[in-house]
């Protein structure tokens, strides 16, 4: 499943609309009995009445109603064991992985370039050359060989791993020369590493808010926020997707601390948050405000500084988040701030105090990573070129992209039981693409989700929009 966007909230939607990531949609709800419903019930078994500790009767897919069932149906269990629902899950996932699911996780055998070569989970067969349109790898630089070289040296010298957590034995020069160069890179007074962007988000929202405050998000954001939030105990509030009259209503009732936070891309649309309103809104209700760059950062802007540069907002945002596996094509998180708010958390965010710091290996090929984006300018705009093409072909055929902005483009299908047919179509056909559905997305809310990097070249991407065109056509209604 993507970063992603992963994992479900315990929020309610906003009272209109529905959402459609992973922050945005309540767990599904118990019968009167205990049993799992989501608009329909989990038909059990005839059993015989056993004891409160015996355990749980399988659940049975019936024909033809395999497609029906996710995830949902599986969140609540009977009984007092929490592994009663082990088994109906197994049986239904046994069935649900071969029919599709198998699409998830399916292992790659080369570097995530423009092609790729994947083991085809089902068959397990080697399906060689499939033009890679799932990797995040937006500018390259994951196997460019001078980011490479900066890695391996740095693993001769300092191995493996850092053994240890940030504020113990985990931290390293090559740690403090990232944070340093980030932030002059990001026009902020600090940096902070984490081994994550999913732990960033964590460990900033959790370690600033306390109960009694407000976080208020937009309805789409990424779980990552949405966890930050439960850890945080602030008490949640979700607005209309970039609906700035319903952000402003929520600012109004709330009564405390406040903190909003929104993202710079949205990562399964595509589309561009409203900053220029988010910021004059946060003035006038005196919120900070928290915004996730993730799928922005050394993108956006004319230095590549993401959607705040873009937007002309340097120095009016309290915190910007992002992550260093998308662009930068390594891993890990990051916390740009002043240096008050750095030093705070460096105390208070627990996902970097007690998790193991980042390898220094991995340190090192990102400082390689983030020269090199600030020295080729020349591949933001060969990106940006690939992603008025694509959308223009993907357009052009009259495939339903949404009101995507970005390198983020998604294609709707809105079909949760056809979704899984149209990608092993794909996959077969040549283009390396998955499925996107719940608990990624809501419900009825399934697509792909194409990820453009500057690397692909012209006739792959019209190779893979050809694609994607013949496989939709011939499945459309």
């Amino acid at each position: 499943m993507p970063r992603e966007r992963n994992g479900r909230s315990g929020f309610p939607e906003p009272s209109t609309g529905p959402a459609r990531q992973a922050g945005s949609s309540a767990p599904p709800a118990r019968s009167g009995d205990g049993r799992m419903t989501e608009n329909r019930i989990v038909r059990l078994e005839p059993t015989a009445p056993r004891s409160a500790s015996a355990p749980a009767p399988a659940a049975r897919v019936h024909d033809g109603q395999l497609t029906e069932y996710d995830y949902s149906n599986f969140y609540w269990g009977t009984g007092e064991d929490p592994f009663v629902i082990l088994q109906p899950f197994r049986e239904w996932y046994d069935q649900a992985h071969q029919w599709g699911y198998y699409q998830f996780g399916q292992p790659l055998q080369t570097a995530p370039r423009t092609t790729v070569d994947v083991v085809e989970a089902k068959g397990r067969q080697r399906l060689e050359g499939l033009i890679n349109f799932a990797s995040y790898n937006y500018l390259g630089l994951s196997y460019r060989p001078e980011v490479i070289a900066a890695a391996q040296e740095a693993l001769a010298v300092y191995g493996l791993g850092a053994s240890g957590s940030p504020i113990l034995s985990g931290t390293f020069d090559l740690h403090e020369q990232l944070s340093e160069e980030l932030a002059d890179f990001k026009g902020t007074e600090r940096a902070l590493l984490f081994p994550t962007g999913f732990a960033a988000n964590l460990g900033a929202i959790a370690g600033l808010m306390r109960p009694g405050d407000y976080v208020i998000a937009d309805q789409y954001a990424h779980a990552s926020i949405v966890d930050g939030i439960v850890l945080s105990k602030a008490t949640p509030r979700f607005f209309r997707h970039n609906d700035m009259n319903d952000l402003e209503k929520k600012l109004r009732r709330c009564d405390g601390k406040k903190l909003v936070v929104v993202e710079g891309v949205y990562s399964m649309d595509g589309d561009i948050a409203d900053l220029p309103a988010i910021v004059e809104l946060c003035k006038r209700y005196e919120a900070r405000l928290l915004v996730d760059e993730a799928h922005s950062a050394f993108l956006f802007g004319e230095k590549g500084r993401g959607v705040v540069e873009h937007f002309g907002l340097e120095g009016q945002v309290d915190i910007q988040m992002g992550t260093f596996s998308k662009s930068l094509g390594g891993i890990g998180g990051y916390i740009a701030a002043s240096r008050s708010l750095i030093s705070y958390l460096r105390g208070f965010a627990r996902s970097y105090v007690f998790s193991c710091a980042m390898p220094p290996a991995i340190a090192a090929g990102l400082r390689e990573s983030l020269r090199l984006c600030r020295q080729e300018p020349e591949l933001r705009a060969r990106l940006w070129e690939n992603v008025e093409l694509l959308q223009g072909l993907l357009r052009g055929a009259g495939i339903d992209v949404g009101n995507s902005q970005s390198q983020v483009i998604p294609i709707f299908v809105r079909d949760d039981q056809r979704i899984f047919r149209l990608g092993e179509e794909l996959l077969h056909a040549g283009v390396f693409l998955q499925p996107i559905r719940y608990p990624a997305v809501s419900k009825h809310q399934s697509r792909f989700r194409i990820s453009v990097s500057a690397a692909h070249s012209k006739e792959e991407l019209e190779r893979g929009a050809e694609i994607i065109s013949q496989v939709l056509g011939r499945h459309s209604s």
